[in-house]
């Protein structure tokens, strides 16, 4: 019996572990947060009002309070079982960071005393010299430092308390993206609160974006997965035939959750309101062992800390589940992907949502000014965005009839789009009442909020009261595309204010900008099937729209002139900052493929070259025994099978070795520009040409041959 034979024999011979009793939500919801409602039970009165301020509006922290502050979180967390801490951040890997450090210190006298001081909490010094800097520091210049973001709570996981924090250079600039996503955030609420101020609104202090990012996942065996090289090494698998049954039959959309995943989703769900995350949804997704979680939207900065948590936890709960939570964009060939929709909307301090279409003549107007804002922003701006989501595994993703494809454009629904068209040429609008749209009078109808998004095509989607940015990958931080939503809207925001400021008519200016802003880029706006070839072509021969294909085609974008003048002027990022991500992102796909490349001719080499040569040994001794025993029986089915298998046994031997050739010239690049280029146009296409060899192999090999466990195995193992 072979590995796989054995992992599948004892998965069919387990059962399924019953689902733990409900939790009490009540009880549990944020019980390891150190949250407000403590804070202000801990904290003197003084304190607990400086600190709140510094959380709800972003203003500078007094580092006289930290002590205070540090004091009560240190004696909160040893009431929880706490024994350590933790500057908990979040490098430019993709991944958080964390070092952790006990609360003891010695006394002198032979004795300890639990320490946790303002200055251990305000600020931390890690070796930054294994994190990725893009040339931000010299190698040997190994200093990097985290600074406590106190909007956002610390909690506790296991026995350490976990503080937040952003991480920085030595000479000050960002080393993460929790950094620039908080100056895009300050940036597009000033720009924001310079139009609501245009509009009379005197109560709003600031502008949140708030964002609810919905979470796919697959979910294998552990044992399976243990047997597959790339699913270790590359998160997806490099090489596999589809099964018999996949997606076709529709039936695991929204199916009977199995009592397998059933348990994992109620620890999850457990483990995550225990941290105050608002998991809310939960559902199969279209394909097999795949799922998607959802929570409720929050402020952006809090999001992006959860939503990094959240992966973590997935897999930490699957492990504990005899699992593999697998977050590749692309595990499988030939079936659904996993993205991460992006669900963004503006509001304010009281409460207003910026992006929901109101009841009134002026909320509609101010309405449609942000929404021609988000138009003209994604327009200006799609490049940035569509770096924003580029890596390796979303390459695989996007355009692949699954997911959105790789050109950027907005659905609105037919309603909105037709207000935009009566504002545009003058006309009347059929909706409501049909009445001429004129901006800033009575005159204009009410309209209801778009509910007609039934668009799954879209990368970039209005929903009622919120923007649905689709082309995030599973495994993404959500920051990078917020950073670049939100400092591409304060752009547009900032050009109508600094117009609309000067202008001696407000409301026949305003009706002038958004007609002229819809004018001219209502290009952007498409309601059809992005999946439609005719529309690619339409985008891109017709409306000039861009069709960045690649992540080697994508990142240049940051680079820009426009693009580094608009992110530098709002101070989101810095042009060393960016020129630093620019590398980072380049080098990560490099060695994201180059792994690939390395895992695939390795599994060819030692594992599915020696079962296909096995495979065809035995069957070519049958065909021989047959023979001996009576040399008038026909052996044409072995005879045939053994010329197919040594056929593509020599395709595999030619293509592996095509493979490390191309890979050999790789290495002797320098330039990461090249090297990336280089990927997309000579090392892709060689492990495309292997693993149709070996995928067809697979076919040829008898099951209990065959080294590695089977999309079947994979997809449907779970019970």
């Amino acid at each position: 019996m072979n590995p796989r034979t054995d992992a599948i024999r004892q998965i069919a011979q387990s059962h399924p572990d019953h689902q733990p009793p409900a939790a009490d939500i009540d009880a549990i919801f944020g019980c390891d947060v150190f949250s407000l409602d403590i804070l202000q039970k801990r904290l003197p009165k003084p304190v607990f009002r400086t600190l709140k301020a510094t959380i709800a509006r972003g203003e500078r922290l007094d580092p006289d309070i930290a002590d205070t502050v540090a004091c009560a979180m240190k004696d909160w967390a040893i009431s929880k079982g706490a024994t350590h801490y933790t500057h908990w951040f979040q490098p430019m890997t993709g991944l958080t960071a964390e070092k952790h450090d006990a609360f003891l210190s010695p006394t002198g006298e032979g004795r300890v005393i639990n320490e946790f001081s303002g200055k251990m909490l305000i600020c931390g010094e890690p070796d930054a010299s294994s994190f990725p800097s893009g040339g931000l520091r010299s190698t040997f210049e190994a200093r990097g430092y985290t600074a406590w973001d106190p909007t956002v709570p610390a909690f506790i996981i296991g026995r350490t308390l976990h503080v937040p924090t952003l991480f920085y250079s030595y000479s000050g600039e960002a080393l993460d993206r929790k950094i620039p996503l908080m100056r895009s955030i300050s940036a597009l609420s000033r720009q924001a609160m310079r139009i609501l101020r245009l509009f009379g609104n005197t109560t709003a202090t600031f502008v949140r974006p708030s964002v609810g990012p919905e979470q796919e996942y697959f979910l294998v065996d552990r044992r399976l997965a243990a047997l597959r090289p790339d699913l270790l090494l590359a998160g997806r698998t490099l090489m596999g035939t589809p099964p018999a049954k996949g997606q076709e039959m529709e039936d695991h959309y929204f199916g009977s959750i199995k009592p397998r995943v059933a348990a994992f989703m109620e620890e999850l769900n457990t483990e995550l309101w225990k941290l105050g995350i608002l998991a809310k949804t939960e559902h199969n997704e279209v394909a097999p062992a795949q799922h998607e979680l959802a929570p409720i939207y929050t402020t952006t900065n809090l999001a992006t800390d959860q939503n990094q948590l959240t992966m973590e936890i997935m897999q930490r709960v699957a492990a504990g589940h005899g699992m593999v939570c697998l977050l590749h964009e692309k595990p499988f060939a030939g079936v659904n992907g996993s993205g991460k929709h992006n669900n963004w909307s503006l509001s304010t301090d009281t409460g207003v949502n910026l992006l929901s279409p109101g009841e009134t003549p002026h909320e509609n107007a101010q309405f449609l000014l942000f929404l021609a804002a988000v138009i003209q922003a994604v327009d200006d701006y799609q490049g940035l965005l569509r770096a924003s989501v580029a890596t390796a595994g979303n390459d695989h993703r996007l355009g692949a009839n699954e997911a959105p494809p790789a050109v950027i454009s907005i659905f609105l629904g037919d309603e909105l789009t037709a207000v935009l068209d009566a504002i545009e040429t003058d006309s009347a609008y059929a909706g409501v009442e049909k009445k001429k749209m004129k901006l800033g009078v009575d005159v204009l109808p009410r309209f209801l909020r778009d509910t007609t998004d039934r668009n799954r095509t879209s990368p970039f989607a209005f929903t009622g009261n919120k923007f649905e940015f689709r082309m995030l990958g599973s495994s993404n931080s959500i920051a990078c595309a917020n950073i670049m939503l939100n400092a591409a809207v304060a752009q547009s925001l900032k050009l109508y204010a600094d117009e609309l400021e000067r202008a001696e008519d407000f409301n026949t200016a305003l009706h002038e900008l958004i007609k002229r802003t819809i004018k001219a880029h209502k290009r952007i706006i498409f309601n059809g099937n992005g999946y439609d070839d005719a529309w690619i072509r339409e985008a891109v021969e017709e409306r000039g729209l861009l069709n960045l294909r690649t992540t080697p085609d994508a990142i240049p974008e940051l680079l820009k002139k426009k693009n580094i003048e608009m992110l530098t002027a709002h101070k989101v990022y810095t042009e060393a900052e960016l020129r630093s991500r620019y590398e980072i992102m380049l080098e990560n796909y490099c060695k994201t493929v180059c792994i690939e490349a390395q895992t695939m001719s390795d599994m060819a080499r030692k594992q599915i070259l020696p079962a296909v040569a096995r495979y065809a040994a035995d069957v070519a001794r049958d065909a021989a025994g047959k023979k001996a025993l009576d040399a008038g029986i026909s052996c044409g089915y072995e005879t045939k099978l053994v010329k197919k298998l040594a056929a593509v046994t020599e395709r595999i031997d030619t293509r592996v070795d095509a493979l490390d050739s191309v890979t050999a010239r790789l290495k002797t690049l320098s330039d990461v520009t090249e090297e990336a280029d280089f990927i997309r146009d000579e090392l892709l296409s060689r492990m495309t040409e292997l693993r149709a060899a070996a995928d067809e192999a697979e076919i040829l090999t008898a099951e209990s041959c065959w080294p590695f466990p089977t999309y079947g195995d994979l997809l449907f193992s779970v019970k």
